[in-house]
């Protein structure tokens, strides 16, 4: 029922950007990363229909996104983090923390490589950094929303100049080349098994992730409320 809601969605919204000339390929559809909305973006790209998959907060989403042939594929950082210093009971983010990772940072690396190395077309997208450090140790990732503190804080730094180019990238398409995955995180994903490898954190922050995409839009009908239709002039 969902995934039919949002090709009916989109569909809709392409019919209204063709009538302002704005070709489909310029466009990117942006959807939940549930289940029901990674086989929507299935679905539309298999028409050609190129999707935006976010709020993906577990390993498990990122593969399943990926083998679903999402354009673009977003994870938060620093929400992951957040959650992981204030929540615990997790397994995904547990046993980042055992290795010693940022589970936010880690989640991303280990996205990028699979993605890479089993040549899914998906992007992956960095969101939600809280620093430069962030960003310095996401070098290489296809795309990143930094906010602009963090942009300025770059313009603000003084670097030496033998330390100017030194900067190395972390995530190459080498890289991924050599990261083994267990057997588990080799399956073809469907709504039972994604479902069974989402923890805790990501179903929480999924979940707050769609109350505030309804909230927004609840708050977006009242303002074209007070002004639509206009008045007569």
């Amino acid at each position: 029922m969902l995934k039919a809601y949002w090709d009916m969605q989109v569909h809709d919204l392409l019919k209204l950007y063709n009538e302002i000339d704005v070709p489909p390929e310029r466009l990117l559809f942006k959807i939940p990363s549930t289940w029901q909305g990674i086989e929507a973006s299935r679905l539309l790209e298999s028409e050609g229909i190129q999707t935006h998959l976010t709020f993906v907060y577990s390993f498990a989403q990122a593969a399943a996104a990926a083998q679903a042939g999402a354009s673009v594929i977003q994870i938060f950082v620093g929400r992951v983090r957040d959650w992981a210093r204030n929540h615990s009971g997790d397994p995904e983010i547990e046993a980042a923390i055992q290795r010693g990772e940022d589970p936010g940072l880690g989640l991303v690396t280990k996205a990028y490589n699979y993605i890479h190395k089993y040549g899914h077309k998906s992007k992956l997208m960095a969101a939600a950094v809280r620093n430069k450090q962030d960003l310095f140790s996401l070098l290489g990732v296809d795309y990143v929303i930094a906010p602009l503190k963090i942009l300025q804080s770059l313009k603000e730094s003084v670097t030496a100049p033998d330390e100017k180019y030194s900067y190395v990238r972390r995530l190459s398409p080498q890289s991924a080349a050599n990261h083994n995955f267990t057997a588990e995180e080799l399956t073809k994903w469907d709504q039972l098994s994604l479902a069974s490898a989402m923890g805790p954190a990501s179903m929480q922050l999924l979940a707050a992730g769609l109350e505030g995409y309804v909230n927004q839009a609840n708050r977006v009908e009242e303002l074209l409320d007070k002004i639509w239709p206009p008045p007569n002039v």
